[in-house]
């Protein structure tokens, strides 16, 4: 039988089958056999997600045969990239282009389509989401038709692809806006909450990059401020904290222990307040609770489903070992963060539904439409969308 798990293990599937992907016509020819067999499609990339969008009976597509990159445009500064394309050999063949993205997250375990698939980040208060450098989508629908889509040709299928949670279609490639190549040069240091605090603004509009994880068992704070810089890289790479390199080296982080997450994002002027609320239940209510909670920045866009839509944004992020219940804190912590108006990162745990989500998203209704449109059978739609589902 085959057996599908995420990264931590938490998310689990005995799919009917597993098909590994090497090319485009495969992935068509899956698509009509599923039509017609009544088969449901669900993407995996990495498996980095903690949340269900992967879980599936019926048939789980693994991308990572479609990997690379073509038609790189060095003037414009553009390049299609395959799919299943590792975020971290991504960096590296980029940077022998003389480019690179634009921002990160500090896992580079993902998939480029399934990072754009979930809206992942890095921090930057005017750097955006991975989907939002997104300038166009090759996708295989539903319907079994190739389609090439971007603001100019198919705007609204692009609306949806290019943060589709897996259900617009197989993704095949992607077109990315890029940037030069660059250096950064990251200092990190340890600050007592309360010092911090007083800081937070200063901090994020003075850094192009600033984050930090707030330790709940000390109250001090590991902080990491990451800036653009001409200097020469040091090697070898110091510690996290101090490495001063190329952009795809100082981003990353190392991240081996297994957990679970849930991120919410709020906005930007609700940030401290939301974290000083948070930080006063977990003292009070959750003293046991020793991983820390992570705070970053993010810039507005217009992707219909980021969580940082039409608003400048603060993502703030509580953790747990897969081998403890985390249930009763998290349920906690989404209570805060709901009211603060906060939206969920896709690819971590949630506990909403189809209400909540039309009411934080304001063209969640136009996504299902659009979505369904090109998708009539529901051959992208598992059981975990289909309960949100408006």
């Amino acid at each position: 039988m085959a057996r599908w798990k995420n990264w931590s293990g938490r998310q689990e599937a005995a799919p009917e089958a597993l098909h590994f992907l090497r090319s485009q016509a495969d992935a068509a020819a899956l698509v009509n056999r599923a039509r017609l067999d009544g088969k449901g499609i669900r993407v995996a990339g990495s498996g980095h997600s903690h949340s269900p969008l992967v879980l599936s009976s019926d048939w789980i597509i693994d991308v990572s045969g479609l990997a690379g990159i073509t038609d790189v445009d060095h003037e414009q500064k553009t390049a299609w990239i395959y799919a299943g394309t590792p975020m971290y050999s991504l960096g590296r063949a980029l940077h022998d282009e003389g480019l690179a993205l634009h921002n990160q997250g500090d896992i580079d375990r993902q998939t480029i389509a399934g990072a754009c698939a979930t809206g992942t980040h890095g921090t930057g208060r005017k750097l955006g989401n991975m989907s939002s450098a997104v300038l166009a989508v090759e996708v295989i629908t539903g319907k079994g038709e190739v389609i090439t889509c971007s603001a100019d040709h198919e705007p609204e299928l692009f609306a949806v692809a290019r943060l589709g949670l897996g259900a617009a279609g197989i993704i095949t490639r992607l077109q990315l806006q890029l940037r030069e190549s660059y250096k950064l040069r990251e200092t990190g240091l340890d600050m007592a909450f309360s010092d911090l605090f007083q800081q937070l603004p200063e901090l994020a509009e003075s850094h192009e990059r600033f984050e930090f994880f707030w330790h709940p068992q000390s109250d001090r704070a590991t902080v990491k401020k990451t800036d653009q810089t001409t200097a020469h890289p040091e090697y070898p790479l110091a510690e996290e904290g101090r490495r001063c390199a190329w952009n795809y080296e100082v981003l990353p982080s190392y991240r081996p222990h297994l957990h679970t997450e849930m991120e919410y994002s709020v906005p930007e002027e609700l940030g401290p307040a939301c974290l000083a609320e948070l930080r006063q239940m977990i003292q009070t209510e959750f003293s046991e609770v020793r991983w820390p909670v992570e705070y970053r920045t993010l810039a507005a866009d217009n992707v219909w489903l980021s969580t940082a839509y039409e608003r400048q944004t603060v993502t703030i992020s509580v953790h747990e070992d897969i081998r403890l219940d985390d249930s009763v804190y998290f349920a906690a912590c989404e209570r805060i963060f709901r009211r603060y108006q906060g939206r969920p990162h896709w690819g971590k745990v949630n506990n909403l539904g189809p209400a909540d989500f039309q009411e934080n998203y304001p063209h969640w209704l136009d996504w299902w439409r659009v979505r369904d449109q090109f998708d009539p059978d529901d051959v992208f739609v598992n059981e975990y969308l289909a309960s949100i589902r408006s």
